[in-house]
């Protein structure tokens, strides 16, 4: 897999945290803690993505 096509999936899966982020926040019975760990979750991809950002 070349480098910008990992850059890509990385960034699907942030989209789709983002979603799911967006999804728990509006449904009554998400746990704060589900919320934050989605958080996490999309926090850890988006560094990941500028550091791969940076490098290539």
């Amino acid at each position: 897999m070349s480098l910008s096509s990992h850059v890509e999936e990385l960034k699907k899966k942030h989209k789709s945290l983002s979603e799911q982020v967006e999804t728990a926040q509006r449904s009554p019975g998400s746990s704060d803690f589900e919320i934050a760990e989605l958080k996490k979750q999309k926090l850890r991809l988006k560094e990941e993505i500028e550091k791969l950002s940076v490098s290539a």
